[in-house]
């Protein structure tokens, strides 16, 4: 079965992104907006190095839609980083499932993608089960509940920004956006909430920033070479590190409830890739009868 490259990009970047939460939540007693700090620094070298070997200009061509990018997915990511600190990995991974879901709505009103009414049920599916994991789960409150929607929100708009910045940006111009608009922000706040790390912490720190950086520029690379709602729904993968990653390394289990609740939202997604897949086999092959005709 042939995958497509944009396929492999997303897979690759899920996996790297699986293990960065792991790091994150290690580091639970450092505040997240410090530990988005230190990664925004890390991705910020990294980038400017590439970036100036490969003779690639810096700044852009669309200024503004890639500080919007960096914004927006700044919101995202502090709100999610903390979502991990408090509450159980697979809750906060699938409370970010909400982002495919948005970045697909977000396609439809943004990029003029159709969003066909099976897929409203579909994604009614993954709300519904959203809802469900907050309702049987103590660990989760209300306020944990609404950080998730806003940080689906954040990182549904900074994915669909991408996809708009396909054809005028590099992928790394995008990516190194992230920590020049997040530094200042996170930099300034750190300044009067400062906890030093001790010992291997900074190892982690370190591991952050650099799995998050490659993350990062894989999801890119994987936004710009496929269509939005077919890559962004793979992230359902991370419940399935998630649950692994959080049974091992932090003893966390669920009750069926939940349990209920993450297949609800996993079946949504994976719903919506089927039928989004099967309407773009059958209108190719409409097109190709016309033009046969």
């Amino acid at each position: 079965m042939h995958i497509s490259k944009g396929i492999k990009y997303m897979l690759l970047s899920t996996f790297l992104f699986a293990c960065m939460n792991v790091l994150v939540k290690f580091a639970s007693h450092i505040p997240a907006v410090e530990i988005v700090f230190f990664r925004s620094m890390i991705s910020l070298v990294i980038s400017y190095t590439i970036l100036k070997t490969k003779g690639i200009s810096l700044w852009g061509n669309n200024k503004t839609l890639l500080i919007a990018r960096g914004a927006t997915g700044a919101v995202g990511l502090i709100l999610y980083f903390i979502l991990i600190q408090q509450i159980p990995l697979a809750t906060a991974v699938t409370l970010q499932f909400l982002a495919p879901i948005v970045t697909a709505i977000l396609g439809m009103l943004l990029l003029h993608e159709r969003v066909k009414p099976w897929q409203w049920v579909f994604f009614l599916l993954s709300f519904g089960g959203i809802w469900v994991v907050n309702g049987f789960d103590t660990r989760v409150e209300l306020i944990h509940l609404l950080m998730g929607l806003l940080a689906a929100f954040g990182a549904g708009m900074a994915y669909t920004i991408i996809r708009k910045l396909k054809k005028s940006e590099h992928p790394l111009v995008i990516v190194m956006y992230f920590p020049l608009v997040t530094m200042p922000i996170t930099g300034l706040y750190s300044a009067w909430h400062w906890v030093m790390p001790q010992g291997i912490e900074w190892l982690t720190l370190l591991g952050i920033g650099v799995l998050t950086q490659f993350a990062q520029y894989f999801l890119t690379k994987s936004f710009q070479e496929e269509e939005i709602n077919k890559v962004a729904s793979l992230n359902y993968l991370s419940i399935l590190y998630a649950l692994f990653f959080g049974y091992v390394f932090f003893e966390e289990t669920f009750n069926i409830y939940t349990y209920l609740g993450m297949l609800l939202v996993i079946s949504g997604v994976i719903l919506n890739i089927w039928y989004k897949e099967r309407s773009n086999r059958i209108q190719k092959r409409v097109v190709s009868v016309k033009r046969t005709v």
